[in-house]
Parts: structure tokens; C-alpha cells; sequence
């Protein structure tokens, strides 16, 4: 597993597929703020409370130029399913080999019920307009996230 992120770091450029199957890359932001968030999967309670949070907050966030990019391992038809069920607008991006949530440190061991699993870590990061890592967040939770963060961006 990759060390974790902190302050300061270079966020790990990419380029991932979106739910539309067209490819994304991270650097395309440059000059933007970049809410990235990690997830484990589409379309299950958490992750679906997570990022209806994040949509509801979109107005606010793009009024302080902050733009909001979520990623999953699922496909990019699950990825349609889930934005077309629950109105996300922001970007959804695709890592099904995992390599993006490694390099940001967001798949790994992680305790699931009191038990020791490997899989993705719920993570969130600011990214800044020169694509350095301004917060990290690690083994947030899906509820109260969105508005915890909200609140330190003073939204």
C-alpha cells in the first residue's frame, strides 16, 4: 500500500474513464479546487448518502470554485445506473483495477464490522488550483462527511 497523502503532496495525476466511458484526467482541473473523493460502490446505502450529500452541496461548492470528481472500481454502465438514479451531475470515474485508489493511499486493509478486510477506504481530498493536496481525509464516514466538510470550507 502507498504511504498516504498529507498536505502538501502532489495529488497523482490520472486518467480514468467517466460513466459515459469517455476519458477523464485529474489535470484537466488545473487551475480549479478539486473535491476527489473515494467510494466503494455504487448504488449501496453509504456511498449513495455520500454522494447525494455531495450533489446537494454542488451549488455552494462551485460558488467557492470547488469542483467535485467522485471515483469507485465499478463500471462505467453501473456508474450511469447510479447517477441516473439518484440526479448526480459531477464527474463518476471508473478505477477497476484499482490503481488510482492505491496511489491515493484509498484501497487497503481497513476494519469492516470489527473485522480486518482489504478493499477501498473512504477518502476525500482538496485538491488545490496548482494540483497539490491542501486536506486529506481518510476512513471518513458516508454520513455527516459532506457537511463536516462543508463546514471547515466555511460553506
Amino acid at each position: 500500500m502507498t504511504d498516504r497523502l498529507e498536505p502538501g503532496d502532489e495529488a497523482p495525476d490520472f486518467t480514468l474513464s467517466d460513466a459515459d466511458g469517455e476519458p477523464f484526467t485529474l489535470s484537466s482541473l488545473r487551475g480549479e479546487k478539486v473535491l476527489l473523493y473515494f467510494y466503494p460502490a455504487a448504488m449501496t446505502p453509504g456511498c449513495t448518502k455520500e454522494s447525494v450529500d455531495f450533489e446537494a452541496s454542488l451549488p455552494d461548492l462551485a460558488g467557492a470554485g470547488v469542483k467535485v470528481v467522485g471515483v469507485s472500481p465499478d463500471a462505467p454502465a453501473k456508474l450511469v445506473r447510479f447517477r441516473e438514479r439518484d440526479g448526480l451531475t459531477f464527474p463518476l470515474l471508473s478505477d477497476p483495477d484499482r490503481k488510482v485508489l492505491q496511489a491515493y493511499a484509498a484501497y487497503g486493509e481497513k476494519k469492516l464490522y470489527g473485522r480486518i478486510t482489504v478493499g477501498v477506504i473512504r477518502s476525500t481530498f482538496l485538491i488545490d488550483e496548482e494540483g497539490k493536496i491542501e486536506k486529506a481525509y481518510y476512513n471518513v464516514r458516508a454520513t455527516g462527511h459532506v457537511s463536516r466538510l462543508r463546514k471547515e470550507l466555511g460553506l
